[in-house]
């Protein structure tokens, strides 16, 4: 399907928001008193509030300007974040952005909690535009949002909406229209749509035609042993799942099942007698695997790869912490990976110390951890003189030794802004 612009609706086709506006329509309704309320409170997505408090809370027009009032405060207040993007949203994105389509919002949510829910959920570094009712609009009709957009975008057009009233604002346009069955619409509304796409791949191959892909997304995990890590990549793990990334985990050294058998070999405290040299090829070994049978296929399909530890560990512990020589060990591993780098390095920032009475309190250490303190000093340094240079550019750094709630805010904080910057770049 041809289109310069595509305009996506908000609730229901970009984001899974439906537990936020239902408990804020409820909400409302309990505050007003009503007597009359829904089955299912689902019918509160999609259409104007000041109609659905009349047609499903038995409302006369005074009291849905009050009741739209009320769900504005519990929105404000907790509803906007009760709130998710489908999986394959940022795939469909920045594929869409990569082959030159302008991409706008248009919906019919009062437009400061639109901008709001877009920046907090990576929407907002794809989109030309925003459009969407102020505050005081009461019946923001959807062919009326259609035909502001187009104002100030070139056509020819595609709306992309879950509910039929995506679709008859189109008609009402003279555009072209799809109807998407993940969100909370049903088959019977898109009888008058162009097409229909059951997930965000289909709709995808609709709009950019079949084999048009942008590649996916590299985030590492670095540290000294101790650091969190492990604390740390479940919870960015949690934060892309909600931003709608489809997520390969893997680690290093490991990965699929030859990696995991050259991981064993290289931290078993029974191999006493291996060489460093002999360490670092094992390293790199692993990393060939890994590289070569996840992470390469992953960021090729348009996903996203999580690695707790990469290249830079070997960097730091190996070239470093081994003295082998940070230039001797970058070269092995380009080799090893292709270079096949991160978009995005995650450097949990922990004096060595510290990170290893932490590491060596939670569990029987490994083959590494059981090395004199001096090694560690010098991985701690390797990783600091690393980041201090050009790697540094794609390195977000936090300070671990704050307490966990802490780091995690900082942590996500960078990463979303991160983001932000990578996403406005495709």
């Amino acid at each position: 399907m041809q289109a310069k612009t595509v305009f996506f609706d908000l609730d229901g086709t970009l984001t899974r928001s439906g537990e936020g506006i239902m408990n804020s329509a409820r909400w409302a309704a309990e505050q007003m008193g009503c007597r009359q309320a829904p089955e299912d409170w689902s019918v509160f997505i999609g259409p104007p509030l000041h109609d659905s408090f009349r047609k499903y809370c038995g409302m006369n027009d005074a009291d849905a300007v009050e009741a739209v009032r009320l769900f504005r405060v519990r929105y404000d207040e907790a509803g906007w974040s009760e709130n998710e993007v489908y999986t394959g949203i940022p795939k469909l994105l920045r594929t869409l952005r990569q082959s030159g389509i302008q991409l706008a919002i248009v919906t019919s949510k009062a437009e400061k909690f639109t901008l709001r829910i877009a920046e907090r959920f990576g929407l907002s570094p794809y989109m030309s535009g925003i459009i969407g009712p102020d505050l005081s609009e009461k019946h923001p009709d959807k062919a009326h949002l259609i035909r502001r957009a187009m104002e100030q975008f070139p056509g020819p057009y595609v709306m992309v909406g879950d509910r039929i009233f995506d679709i008859e604002g189109a008609k009402a346009c003279g555009i072209a229209s799809i109807g998407v069955l993940y969100g909370y619409g049903t088959l019977e509304e898109f009888e008058s749509a162009g097409a229909v796409a059951a997930s965000p791949d289909e709709l995808l191959t609709l709009l950019a035609g079949e084999g048009c892909q942008a590649p996916g997304l590299f985030l590492s995990m670095e540290g000294v042993d101790g650091c969190g890590k492990s604390t740390q990549t479940a919870a960015l793990t949690e934060e892309m799942r909600r931003l709608g990334w489809h997520i390969v985990m893997t680690r290093e050294p490991g990965g699929d099942e030859i990696a995991e058998k050259i991981r064993h070999l290289i931290l078993d405290p029974a191999n006493t007698e291996m060489r460093d040299v002999t360490e670092a090829y094992l390293y790199a070994a692993s990393r060939a695997q890994n590289a070569r049978a996840l992470i390469m296929p992953t960021l090729k399909n348009g996903d996203l790869v999580i690695c707790d530890r990469y290249v830079d560990s070997s960097i730091a512990y190996q070239g470093g912490g081994r003295e082998l020589g940070v230039d001797k060990i970058r070269q092995l591993n380009a080799w090893a990976t292709e270079n096949c780098m991160p978009d995005l390095t995650v450097y949990l920032r922990m004096e060595p110390h510290q990170a290893l009475a932490r590491r060596l309190n939670a569990s029987e250490p490994d083959r590494l951890e059981r090395e004199k303190d001096s090694f560690f000093e010098r991985t701690f340094e390797a990783y600091e003189a690393l980041y201090a240079g050009p790697d540094g550019g794609r390195v977000v750094t936090v300070d671990a030794s704050a307490p966990i709630g802490a780091v995690t805010e900082e942590m996500l904080r960078k990463v979303r802004m991160r983001l932000a910057e990578l996403a406005a770049g495709v």
